[in-house]
């Protein structure tokens, strides 16, 4: 019964995360990974709970097997005392009592034999699901380090083609809005030396009048 339910834990596993892998429309798949391997996390858990739950279960049946096994061992001493005491209806009540047990007995070892088989197959796929969720935390891995790339590659691509052309034409503009502050600048520089320098060629020529 735990080996089927664990089986149907592995198989959904698997059909999930293939359906997952599949689904091209998905925007964000990594994100949708990421969460799906923390739901078999809880799966995992879940199951390893069973394992423990198995194993308590496995002591149990050893526990009361050998406890109707001593009781048996005890009865039959007892009948065999009886009998040779010449103590019918003690040694009648002792037989009795010894089947009970030994019977008893028997299908505690049997349910304590499949009870460890079944631990040992719960325990081969339980590792096996194990090995299987971390396969793909080693696939989110490389698909992370895919989108890493990816998405590296897209912004550099964009500021590339944003540097083509865009940031020359500021340069440009950039570059006349400058030549423009150099001709007001020198123009208003030329303009305000004007009057001072006729004024100095003016007196220069009034001086040399006076000279002669």
């Amino acid at each position: 019964m735990s080996t089927n339910i664990f089986t149907r834990i592995m198989d959904n596993i698997s059909a999930d995360l293939h359906h997952l892998m599949d689904k091209k429309e998905e925007k964000n798949p990594v994100a949708a990974l990421n969460q799906y391997l923390r739901q078999s996390e809880l799966e995992k858990e879940k199951v390893r709970k069973m394992i423990e739950r198995q194993y308590k279960l496995k002591d149990e049946f050893s526990r009361e097997y050998l406890k109707a096994q001593d009781l048996a061992d005890k009865r039959k001493r007892q009948a065999d005392i009886a009998e040779q005491a010449g103590e019918t209806d003690l040694y009648e009540f002792a037989v009795k009592e010894y089947e009970e047990y030994e019977k008893r007995a028997a299908r505690l070892k049997q349910s304590r034999e499949e009870t460890i088989e079944q631990l040992v197959s719960l325990e081969n796929k339980y590792e096996e699901m194990k090995h299987r969720l971390k396969d793909m935390h080693m696939r989110r891995m490389e698909l992370m380090g895919r989108e890493n790339i990816a998405r590296a590659n897209q912004q550099m691509n964009q500021v590339i083609d944003d540097v083509s052309d865009k940031p020359f034409a500021k340069f440009a503009e950039l570059e006349q809005y400058i030549e423009n502050l150099e001709y007001k600048v020198n123009s208003s520089y030329y303009k305000s030396t004007f009057d001072s320098k006729i004024a100095k060629l003016e007196k220069e020529l009034q001086d040399k009048e006076n000279v002669e």
